[in-house]
């Protein structure tokens, strides 16, 4: 599964993160794959078949009818999730599963650095 290795990837870092954490913004509760709370940065590992992805995702030939409107409801549902982020002061951060790991690790560590100065870590 891709978020786990992501979730490795962050851990190996020394970041710290709540993993099916809900995250209320007004109306609209959110689960993310991973949550920073302290940083409010909330990481959306996206599949490409359901979330449509430009490069991978595929339409199945066959019952288009249910398929293309669950397909295209996906991607409202997420720019609906991106915009209650914002509103809520939240970063919200979407990569596709077929990502680099680490160049993903290396954006929300980034993104993680600059929200709050400094990650939540562990002491070793």
């Amino acid at each position: 599964m891709p978020e786990v290795k992501v979730r490795s990837a962050l851990h190996r870092r020394g970041l710290r993160y709540r993993k099916d954490f809900p995250v209320r913004v007004g109306e609209v509760l959110v689960r993310p794959d991973i949550v920073f709370t302290r940083a409010k940065v909330a990481v959306f590992i996206d599949g490409c078949f359901w979330h449509g992805c430009p490069e991978h995702q595929h339409v199945p030939k066959r019952n288009q009818a249910y398929w293309i409107p669950k397909l295209e409801a996906n991607v409202s549902r997420d720019r609906r999730v991106d915009a209650a982020l914002v509103v809520g002061g939240w970063i919200g951060l979407r990569v596709w599963e077929h990502e680099d790991v680490e160049r993903v690790a290396d954006r929300i560590e980034e993104l993680v650095r600059r929200s709050n100065g400094t990650p939540w870590q562990c002491s070793s």
